[in-house]
């Protein structure tokens, strides 16, 4: 096995001792499908200097000494707690764009069925943010000293990851409920809205996973762009409106649901940039508040 897998293969195992508090080496290989031999060959050195300690808590203090191995794979600026919910806010991105793109297909294919696959996947966002908030309070929780805030930074991220999948559910939810076809025209004006809050996505998660802070004026110059498709396609729906010769309480709703759907997009870009300006302050240390983000959730 190379290095590079083995390493691999620690992390998960650290990481079900931080999360899972196992107590036992046999409950961690279960868990992970390995042999309880194997987990002990790779804690052995961990626990000998203190590292982990039995019943299986993790000195995330002494682990950050001691994390050289994962050097190749995390920035100067981060500590073990926040170099491991890392992954779990990489693999929460990945998902997360997957029920974006599953939401948007459905809209432009008119298909119910998918739209409620996308929907379902909501669920499993939900999931993944329940588990990073958790995770960084028991960080936080095990390692309160001055990377505090730094690491409740993580739960922030989550949490705008889910407003995301939340407004992507409005996007799914027109392609379920309505089935009124969007004109020609509309349709191209979403379109253009998705892809472009879609690179806003990417982009502004790359600026924060990746200290890739150079792309902030690439996805400010994105936010200009969508909220003029927004007006664009705001104008459309109003047109539209005025135009229509038959006004139901049906036709009416259509009109608001595809308001929503216009309206979904536009927030996805905002939070993106949320996401990047968090990202800035991050790795340039600018501090920020230690209120817990349930706290703060006034903000749709």
């Amino acid at each position: 096995m190379t290095n590079r897998a083995k390493n691999s293969t620690l992390k998960a195992v650290l990481e079900v001792i931080l999360y899972d508090n196992p107590a036992t080496q046999d409950e961690i290989a279960d868990k992970l499908g390995l042999t309880r031999r194997y987990v002990t060959k790779l804690l052995q050195p961990l626990i000998k200097e203190g590292v982990v300690r039995r019943a299986y808590i993790l000195d995330l203090k002494k682990f950050e000494e001691f994390s050289e191995m994962f050097d190749e794979e995390k920035t100067s600026r981060e500590h073990a707690g926040t170099f491991l919910i890392k992954d779990m806010l990489r693999d929460m991105a990945k998902h997360i764009c997957r029920q974006f793109d599953m939401s948007f297909e459905a809209l432009s294919q008119y298909d119910a069925e998918m739209a409620d696959e996308a929907l379902k996947l909501d669920y499993i966002s939900n999931n993944m943010h329940e588990k990073i908030r958790s995770s960084v309070e028991t960080v936080i929780s095990i390692n309160p000293y001055s990377e505090f805030s730094k690491t409740m930074v993580m739960g922030e991220v989550g949490y705008d990851l889910e407003r995301i999948a939340d407004h992507t559910c409005h996007i799914a939810n027109f392609a379920l409920q309505e089935s009124d076809p969007i004109d020609e025209e509309m349709m191209e004006t979403l379109k253009s809205m998705y892809k472009t809050a879609r690179k806003m996505v990417n982009q502004s998660m790359d600026a924060f996973l990746d200290e890739r802070l150079e792309l902030k004026d690439k996805v400010m110059d994105y936010e200009e762009k969508i909220h003029e498709l927004q007006k664009k396609a705001l104008n459309n729906i109003a047109t539209q409106m005025a135009e229509d010769d038959v006004m139901d309480k049906d036709r009416s709703n259509y009109y608001l649901s595809l308001s929503r759907v216009v309206k979904a997009f536009e927030r996805i870009g905002d939070i993106s940039i949320e996401i990047i300006d968090t990202a800035g302050e991050f790795y340039r240390n600018i501090p920020r508040t230690t209120t817990p983000e349930r706290f703060r959730r006034t903000k749709s």
